[in-house]
């Protein structure tokens, strides 16, 4: 095979390792795919800080729940804006407490008798 650009050398690895130190979460991935979501964040974001965490957060994302990447992505990239806000909370809440929702505008409000138990 002759010297070309688009060559894989197979002594080469092709993956990313990504990490998140808050959540202490790590995960090797496949460079085309990673390549692939980041550029999707980074055309949707604009910050390369947002579409880096917004791409650890995807792959986390299909980690937990069994769904593969690309599948994740494919289903972002025909949203709109206001839409791609909506699926990104949905998934996102389902990693975080349930104390601390993204996109819930009422208050959750505790039993009043457990409430006056509380002590500031």
């Amino acid at each position: 095979m002759g010297n070309t650009v688009n060559y894989v050398n197979p002594n080469t690895d092709q993956t990313v390792r990504i990490f998140d130190a808050f959540y202490q979460y790590e995960q090797v991935v496949p460079v085309a795919e990673y390549d692939a979501v980041n550029s999707y964040f980074q055309s949707q974001f604009g910050t390369t800080v947002a579409a880096g965490n917004f791409t650890v957060t995807l792959f986390r994302i299909a980690s937990q729940s069994n769904i593969p990447v690309m599948t994740l992505l494919n289903q972002l990239q025909v949203q709109g804006q206001p839409e791609l806000n909506l699926t990104l909370a949905y998934y996102l809440n389902g990693l975080r407490s349930k104390a601390t929702l993204l996109g819930v505008n009422a208050s959750v409000t505790p039993n009043y008798y457990v409430a006056r138990n509380v002590r500031n």
